[in-house]
């Protein structure tokens, strides 16, 4: 039975043909196995259709800065630095529980698009975020900046896939992600071995990791852009109705 990374690297060796029947790995087989685990695992970390949940984390209330650190530690406290934002959200303070209103941002996804902002200091309801993925922390920056005390800032991001760092750590991961993980590595392993890198492993691996895509795709309705699908007087970029004016670089009032 496979419960702990020395299980599962001890099993690949074997099925790539690393060790033989009767034969016991040595340190550097098994250090080479840890090594390559965490590399895959890395990968996998940046596709969100190999990562099984998101995670939502916040700022309890808004502090008037224009950034937020993010990271382990920092404002968004999280144990690893994310590759990006997936979706993010402010929640107007105080609320009356449990109706607490919620309003959708749009996530800029590029520091191109941010620097056409022309007032980055405004303050007023946010309406969008852009995240700067520095490292070892990034960087959120909401806009128009949030006022200090009046939000609840949160943005939705990829649950980290779990960090081995012993032989002794159990693979916590879903029962699905094993053999996905046994033959990618065993493709790994043959080819940082000098060995063929068989065929029908690599196909064992697709076909392993297919069923990841397919047990973790969450996909959306469909839905029209909002600079397409605003209609004529509406000048909001979150919504009818909410009535903000948006300045950009090229003069245009939005």
């Amino acid at each position: 039975m496979i419960s702990t990374v020395g299980d599962l690297i001890n099993m690949v060796l074997k099925v790539s043909g690393i060790l033989g029947v009767g034969q016991t790995a040595v340190p550097d087989d098994l250090t080479t196995g840890l090594d390559w685990l965490r590399a895959i695992i890395g990968q996998w970390q940046k596709k969100r259709w190999l990562v099984f949940v998101e995670q939502t984390v916040s700022v309890a209330s808004s502090t008037g800065a224009q950034t937020y650190s993010i990271g382990p530690g920092c404002d968004f406290n999280i144990g690893g630095r994310p590759d990006h934002i997936a979706r993010a959200y402010v929640r107007i303070i105080p609320g009356v529980p449990p109706n607490l209103v919620d309003m959708q941002l749009e996530v800029i996804e590029a520091r191109e698009d941010y620097e056409q902002i022309s007032i980055k200091t405004l303050q007023t309801t946010p309406a969008m975020v852009f995240y700067e993925s520095g490292y070892p922390t990034g960087r959120v920056y909401f806009w128009p900046v949030p006022p200090a005390g009046q939000y609840g800032l949160y943005l939705t991001l990829k649950l980290p896939l779990p960090t081995y760092i012993s032989l002794a750590d159990p693979i916590a991961l879903p029962d699905e992600y094993l053999e996905a993980l046994i033959w990618s590595m065993a493709c790994r392993m043959q080819a940082s071995y000098g060995l063929q890198v068989r065929p029908d492993h690599m196909a064992l691996a697709k076909q392993a990791i297919n069923t990841l895509r397919q047990a973790n795709s969450q996909i959306p309705q469909l839905a029209i852009p909002a600079p397409v699908g605003r209609i004529r007087g509406d000048t909001s970029l979150v919504g009818p109705g909410l009535g903000r004016a948006f300045v950009l670089d090229q003069g245009a009032v939005l």
